[in-house]
């Protein structure tokens, strides 16, 4: 099997340039996407539209509710699981498209075996977090897994609850669980990297946000903002858009903070990207 990864920063034309891909080799597209992969938000998520979804088969579009649970290690497990069912039907290429990073490097050198979060510890942990905030996780793990800690983000809350999460499920800390070995996959990698140049890649987010505005992000964010809370809602638009829905910041504001934020997603994609290592070596 011959894995093609169309992956690059947002909005850089990563579902156009998949879907010629895919019609050129005659293979399917997996969607590696941690927001489309939600039903009910294709405008703030950019998803492919209906006429694109026709052109080419797609997997992991718009198959979840918005209060399911998904992460990288489900991706890695789907993933793989479509790819030997396209063998299975004499398909040897897919391609691969996405700009979530952690997906995409799930299924090529693939994750630790971490344990699977029980409902129970999933919804103890994010209570703790909200009701006593970002400073007692960190000082919660730096009591439990404090080299953990000195390698995060500490100001990154949905990776520091997930990482209690982990310890709290399995009783181990977090940097003990991960061993940083890659997965022998049974698959060839091609990578196909879009990074237009910056002043064009910025231009376009720009661009982009104004159009989904005008096809109806405003409508689809009020349409969930009574489920504002929910994971698969914490991401740029729909907390900008939230924010507005509560009388922080005017439309304008609201809008601008929208491209802003995509910008910086866009320079964290391409930082993650350039550490990312390929292949089984």
């Amino acid at each position: 099997m011959e894995v093609n990864v169309v992956t690059g920063p947002t909005a850089s034309g990563k579902t156009a340039a998949a879907i010629e891909l895919a019609q050129r080799l005659g293979c399917e597209i997996i969607s590696a996407d941690s927001r489309q992969i939600f039903r009910g938000i294709p405008i703030t998520t950019a998803a492919p539209t209906a006429r694109e979804l026709a052109a080419v088969r797609h997997h992991l579009v718009g198959v979840l509710e918005l209060d399911d649970y998904y992460s990288a290690a489900r991706f890695e497990e789907d993933a793989l699981g479509l790819i030997a069912d396209m063998e299975r039907r004499g398909l040897d290429r897919v391609v691969v498209c996405g700009g979530s990073m952690m997906y995409i490097n799930a299924l090529l050198n693939g994750l630790d075996e971490l344990p699977t979060i029980s409902d129970r510890v999933r919804a103890e942990t994010l209570e703790f977090y909200q009701q006593q905030g970002i400073d007692a996780l960190r000082a919660e793990l730096q009591r439990l897994d404090p080299d953990y800690l000195a390698a995060a983000d500490p100001n990154n809350h949905r990776r520091l609850i997930h990482a209690l999460e982990i310890i709290r499920e399995s009783g181990a800390p977090v940097s003990q669980l991960r061993t940083g070995r890659r997965k022998q996959r049974p698959f060839s990698v091609n990578m196909h990297v879009l990074n237009p140049p910056r002043a064009e890649l910025f231009d376009r987010i720009n661009r982009r946000v104004e159009k989904m505005i005008e096809q109806g992000m405003l409508d689809e964010a009020r349409a969930v903002y009574p489920l504002r809370r929910l994971n698969s809602l914490n991401t740029v638009g729909f907390k900008e858009l939230f924010a507005y829905f509560d009388g922080i910041w005017d439309l304008p504001t609201a809008i601008a903070r929208i491209q802003k934020n995509t910008r910086v997603y866009a320079k964290k994609q391409l930082t993650y990207l350039a550490k990312m290592r390929v292949g089984n070596d």
